[in-house]
């Protein structure tokens, strides 16, 4: 049932936090920040897609090792059977962390009061953490970024929101009548609201200030795309992946009647952005 983990050090793990940790947001780190020496993430993982944090990208905001969990293979599960994997799983386990609202088990009839029937076993419950009166939850940040409320999402989150991708081969318009972007296949990433975006770019090892475009090219040829341009700078790129991570929303998509009108518009979010970032 254990689908992956970061280490096979399962011997050495004293302390346990449960949950699905998609975004690794401040709630979840309320559960990092108890877990003490020789912690460990128990990431059951429901195949969320899009993600705020896809797979192993949960691991990249945590010292602790991540050990994954299939949810189908444990949701039928009784509470009782999961606890007793538990022990098989971590031999020396002393403590588990879980969020106040944590259910596990068939129909889910397991809370943090059954784990405390654990023998040996210390329970630390994690109270509701809320933001702008905002309880901090996956599905909450998930909705204010298809929202574009990139902002409020970023403080739910208590860092930027981030995708990563490969840079790949766009139309070739930008850079001939419009302005140079790099185009990136993102996978598995929860995309924002469509629109254009203030982001920060992580290229070759360099941030950069940029502009970011998510959504259909309804003034050129319809299909999606991912572009970001990099203000002030010419780059040549020489690796093949890249980060953007998301300030502010700028503006809606929008269809132009002709290339000039859309250049024009672009010319008007960069100067927005390089205030933003002057600012």
């Amino acid at each position: 049932m254990l689908k992956s983990s970061t280490t096979s050090e399962n011997e050495t793990i004293a302390s346990i936090a449960i949950g699905g940790f998609d975004g690794l947001h401040l709630g979840h780190r309320k559960l990092l920040d108890a877990l003490g020496k020789n912690g460990a993430l128990l990431v059951v993982e429901k195949g969320f897609s899009p993600a705020l944090t896809p797979a192993q990208e949960r691991c990249r905001y945590t010292e602790h090792p991540c050990f994954f969990l299939d949810f189908d293979a444990i949701k039928g599960m009784e509470a009782s059977d999961f606890m007793r994997y538990l022990r098989v799983l971590f031999p020396n386990l002393k403590k588990i962390v879980v969020g106040y609202d944590f259910r596990f088990g068939k129909n889910r009839r397991g809370d943090h009061e059954t784990l405390k029937q654990m023998e040996g076993v210390a329970v630390e419950v994690i109270a509701e953490q809320r933001v702008a009166g905002i309880s901090v939850h996956a599905n909450e940040i998930r909705n204010l970024l298809r929202d574009g409320k990139i902002e409020l999402a970023n403080r739910l989150l208590g860092r930027r929101y981030s995708v990563r991708g490969d840079i790949i081969s766009g139309q070739g318009l930008g850079k001939k009548a419009l302005y140079p972007t790099c185009n990136l296949d993102t996978g598995d990433f929860l995309l924002p609201k469509e629109g254009v975006y203030i982001t920060q770019s992580l290229i070759d090892g360099k941030l950069y200030p940029s502009v970011t475009f998510i959504g259909k090219r309804l003034s050129a040829d319809n299909r999606f795309s991912v572009e970001t341009h990099i203000l002030e700078e010419d780059l040549e790129v020489k690796e093949d992946k890249a980060e953007l991570f998301f300030l502010a929303y700028l503006r809606s998509n929008k269809k132009f009647d002709s290339l000039h009108e859309l250049k024009r518009q672009i010319g008007e979010d960069i100067e927005k952005a390089k205030r933003a970032f002057t600012g």
